[in-house]
C-alpha cells in the first residue's frame, strides 16, 4: 500500500532543502520514504492524502528518557537530583512491580508521546529491585503494540551506592550503612548475560525496537563493566548511553574520587566515542567540551528536567561548537512530567537567551528543530534511518494542520514549531509507514481502555510508595549535608543562573 501526500508544506530537516520549508509531495511505500519533492505524481492505487495548509515533518525523538517514572508523575517537587533520587530510585523497600503495572506503565508514556509527535525513545529502564526479562518483555510488547519505534536498555549500576557520591559515609548513620552495604548489586557477568539475551530476543522486532548498554554513570559503575559493556556497543552498533556531571554535586565527585572531571576519566579509559551518548554533560569545563567533541559523541540535552531538579545550564553552545551532537530528552516523568518533545524544544530554545548576553550564540529555532529530529536520531545511531524526510528513510513523520491557533498569523514555520506549537495541531503520525495516529487518536490501542485500567491499580501502588518513601526519607538529613557541602565547594565552573 502506497500513501501519497500531496501539496503540502515540507520541513525535511535533510537533503537539500535541510531545515528550509517548501511546497512539495511525499510518497510512503511500505515502511520507506520513496520519494519526496515538488510536483510528483501518485502511483496507481495510493491512497492520496490532500497537504493543502498541512505541514509535513520528521517525527520528534525523544534522546533520553527514563519510562520506569511514569508511575511518580506530577508527584515530587523542590527536589535536587540526589533527594529526589532517594524516592524516585529507593534504595530501601523497593519490590518487584507487577508485569502488567509495568505494561500499562511504558504504554502510558508511548501512548502520550505518540499523540504529541514523538515518534522515536530510548528508554533508559531503570527496575527497582533489578531488571527481569519478563519485566523487560511487559515493556517491549508495549512500545510494539502502540506502534512506536524504541531503543531500550537495561540501565545498571553495580557500585554500593553509599560509594557512588562524595562524602556520604562521614553523614550516612552507620546503621542505615551496614544495611545498605548488605545490597548486593550485580555483577558484571550477570549484566553482561543478561543484555546478550535482552538484544537476541528483542533487538530488530517488529521493524522498530533496538537495544543499547546503559551503564549509568561512570561513579556508579566498575571499570570492568563499563568497558565490556563498550566493547559490546561496538560489536552491535547500538549507543553507549551513560549519564555525566548532570549536577555540581557530580562535578565535585570526579576529583574526589579520579582527582580528574568523570569526563576525562571516561575518555583515559576510551569510552567517549561516536557510539556514546551522554545525558546532561552541565557541569562540563572547556577541557571536557573539548574531550567530547575530539571524540565525537553525542549529547542528550535535557532542558526541562534540568532546570525542574535545579541542575543547572548545560553549556550547549559551547558543545555544538567543539563539534558535539546534539539530540534532546525529557529524562524522567518525574523530573519533567511528561515525555512531550514540543515542550522540550521550547525550553531549549528559551533557557540559553538567558546565559549569554551575546545574542548571536542563543540557539536558532532551525538548531533546535535539528536536536529533536535528526540530532535525536543520531543519538541512537539511526540517522541513516529517521530524523529526516528523505527517500529510503523510515517513514515516521508527522501532518499537522497549520489552520490552527498555533500557526495563525503565519509568519516563519520554524519559530511557530518551536514556540507556538505543544502538539495540538497534528493530525497524524506515522511510523515505519504505518498511521498510529489519526485525528488526535491511537489508531492500535484503545488509550480510554488502558488508562482506566491503570488508574485502578494505583491506589495499592501509591499506598506503597508511602512505605517506601517512609523508608528512604531517613536518609534526606545526610544526603542534605552532602548536597550542601558540594555545592559550597570551588570547582572553576558555574552553571546556574544564580544571584545565590
Amino acid at each position: 500500500m502506497s500513501t501519497f501526500i500531496k501539496g503540502a508544506t515540507m520541513l525535511a530537516m535533510g537533503g537539500a532543502a535541510g531545515a528550509e520549508p517548501f511546497a512539495g509531495d511525499l510518497l510512503i511505500e511500505a515502511d520507506r520514504i520513496a520519494a519526496i519533492g515538488s510536483s510528483l505524481q501518485p502511483p496507481p492505487g495510493a491512497e492520496v492524502i490532500d497537504g493543502s495548509g498541512k505541514l509535513v515533518m520528521p517525527g520528534l525523538v525523544n534522546a533520553h528518557l527514563h519510562t520506569n517514572e511514569a508511575l511518580f508523575k506530577g508527584r515530587y517537587d523542590n527536589m535536587p537530583l540526589e533527594v529526589w533520587m532517594l524516592y524516585s530510585y529507593p534504595i530501601r523497600a523497593a519490590k518487584r512491580l507487577s508485569s502488567r503495572l509495568v505494561y500499562l506503565r511504558s504504554m502510558l508514556v508511548a501512548m502520550e508521546s505518540l499523540k504529541y509527535g514523538v515518534t522515536c525513545i530510548t528508554d533508559d529502564l531503570y527496575e527497582s529491585p533489578r531488571s527481569e526479562m519478563e519485566l523487560m518483555d511487559s515493556v517491549i510488547d508495549a512500545y510494539v503494540d502502540c506502534g512506536i519505534r524504541a531503543t531500550v536498555s537495561a540501565h545498571v549500576v553495580n557500585r554500593n551506592f553509599l560509594d557512588t557520591i562524595p562524602f556520604t559515609r562521614e553523614y550516612v548513620p552507620h546503621h542505615l550503612q551496614q544495611e545498605i552495604d548488605g545490597i548486593i548489586p550485580m555483577t558484571t557477568a550477570d549484566y553482561i548475560a543478561y543484555v546478550k539475551q535482552v538484544h537476541g530476543r528483542f533487538h530488530g522486532r517488529a521493524g522498530r525496537i533496538r537495544t543499547m548498554l546503559a551503564p549509568s554513570a561512570p561513579q556508579r559503575c566498575t571499570v570492568d563493566l563499563m568497558l565490556a559493556a563498550n566493547d559490546l556497543a561496538r560489536e552491535w552498533g547500538v549507543p553507549f548511553h551513560t549519564h555525566i556531571v548532570e549536577t555540581k554535586v557530580q562535578g565535585v565527585t570526579g576529583p574526589e574520587f579520579h582527582g580528574k572531571s568523570l569526563t576525562a576519566y571516561m575518555d583515559d579509559l576510551g569510552l567517549l566515542n561516536p557510539w556514546t551518548t551522554i545525558a546532561h554533560s552541565i557541569w562540563v569545563n572547556d577541557d571536557d567540551i573539548e574531550r567530547l567533541g575530539r571524540a565525537g559523541v553525542s549529547v542528550a540535552h535535557n532542558a526541562i528536567s534540568n532546570q525542574k531538579l535545579g541542575a543547572g545550564s548545560a553549556p550547549v553552545r559551547k558543545l555544538l561548537t567543539a563539534g558535539v551532537n546534539i539530540g534532546l530528552g525529557s529524562d524522567g516523568i518525574c523530573s519533567n512530567d511528561t515525555p512531550r518533545i514540543f515542550d522540550v524544544m521550547k525550553a531549549a530554545g528559551l533557557m540559553h537567551k538567558v546565559n549569554n548576553p551575546d545574542w548571536s550564540r542563543w540557539l536558532t529555532a532551525s538548531e533546535v528543530l535539528y536536536a529533536g529530529t535528526i540530532g535525536g536520531a543520531r543519538t541512537a545511531l539511526l540517522q541513516d534511518e529517521i530524523g529526516s524526510l528523505e527517500p529510503g528513510k523510515k517513514a515516521d513523520l508527522l501532518i499537522l494542520d497549520m489552520q490552527t491557533a498555533n500557526f495563525t498569523p503565519l509568519n516563519d514555520v520554524r519559530n511557530h514549531l518551536v514556540y507556538c506549537e505543544e502538539g495540538s495541531s497534528i493530525e497524524k503520525v506515522f511510523v515505519n509507514g504505518e498511521m498510529v495516529v489519526e485525528n488526535g487518536k491511537l489508531t492500535k490501542v484503545d488509550e480510554k481502555a488502558l488508562l482506566a485500567e491503570l488508574r485502578a491499580m494505583m491506589p495499592e501502588f501509591i499506598e506503597y510508595t508511602g512505605g517506601v518513601e517512609a523508608a528512604n526519607h531517613e536518609l534526606e538529613p545526610a544526603f542534605t549535608k552532602v548536597i550542601q557541602r558540594c555545592y559550597g565547594m570551588d570547582i572553576g565552573i558555574n552553571r546556574w543562573a544564580s544571584d545565590a
